[in-house]
């Protein structure tokens, strides 16, 4: 698709911003146990879309914050992502060996090592948000963001989605068992993202929030419609993972559902239900608003 200039701008102003705090925070991999810290590095930095992040920095635009104060909250939401992917690609669950174009975490290193560089991103997100002094935030809202991320990565929000994901494998559910798994999948740690933005700008108790956080559901359920969309039509070259791997290990889909013309539909209306939660922002949330066409017009 292509980009709105300034989106484009914006977009990746925000991935080198977080890129630099991924760097700083991630240790070195010549400090010991090097190829844990090594494998920590691997699996983080690099070629990411950085979605997560991205909506960090956009929401908490739209409230008023500056780039500088949502460094920490955009480089704590990431490493979250990060050791999800990494657990998710092992061979007890997804079993997957590409990940952004290159081997998985467990391919690359081992599989015991990869169980530990998860354990070890997800614990430095935490790290993250308790230290960073670069947060423009009282020790209440610091407080509400740790509170939130530790709820959207646990067994209410990401964890729990990978669970339902897994006991869904090869069984017949219906959309709105589909729906449930993935606004807790994909969902929670999106929902997170906008909100530690909005708490990073002080903006806990404003009264948009509640539209920002439905036009997140929203958002985070028309990625995964569209990922499901990309697993059939998308190349394995420009996913940077494996085509077709959702029914191959038959995964409950949404275009096994609803077919592919009723997933998109579902994807635009999704997209339209979102940008309708946020009429009330200016221009300012107009990263926002671009970074939603742009979750159901990528191509990985």
């Amino acid at each position: 698709m292509t980009l709105d200039p300034a989106f484009q701008v914006f977009l990746g102003d925000c991935r080198v911003r977080v890129e630099r705090a991924l760097d700083s925070w991630l240790p070195p991999d010549s400090t010991q146990p090097t190829k844990l810290h090594s494998a920590m590095r691997y699996a983080t930095l690099g070629d990411g879309k950085r979605v997560r992040p991205v909506l960090v920095y956009a929401a908490g635009q739209a409230f008023g914050a500056q780039p500088e104060c949502l460094d920490g909250a955009a480089c704590a939401v990431e490493l979250i992502h990060a050791y999800s992917l990494v657990h998710d690609d092992l061979p007890a669950m997804d079993d997957d060996d590409l990940r952004r174009g290159r081997a998985t975490c467990h391919k690359a290193f081992d599989e015991a090592t990869a169980i530990l560089t998860g354990d070890a991103l997800q614990t430095l997100a935490f790290r993250v948000l308790c230290n960073d002094d670069s947060l423009c935030v009282d020790h209440h809202d610091r407080l509400r963001m740790l509170a939130e991320l530790s709820h959207a990565s646990g067994s209410r929000g990401m964890a729990g989605g990978q669970a339902l994901d897994m006991e869904a494998t090869g069984k017949e559910i219906d959309l709105a068992q589909l729906e449930a798994l993935h606004i807790h999948k994909t969902g929670a740690l999106i929902v997170a993202s906008v909100r530690l933005g909005a708490y990073a700008a002080g903006a806990s108790h404003d009264d948009r929030l509640a539209g920002l956080e439905h036009f997140a559901r929203c958002i985070g359920l028309a990625f995964q419609v569209h990922d499901d969309v990309l697993d059939i039509e998308g190349e394995t070259s420009v996913l940077g993972k494996t085509r077709g791997k959702d029914a191959a290990t038959d995964k409950a889909t949404y275009p096994a559902l609803i077919g592919l013309d009723g997933a998109r539909d579902m994807a635009a209306r999704l997209i339209d239900e979102a940008l309708d939660n946020i009429a009330g922002f200016d221009k300012t949330a107009d990263p926002l608003r671009q970074l939603a066409r742009y979750i159901i017009g990528r191509k990985r």
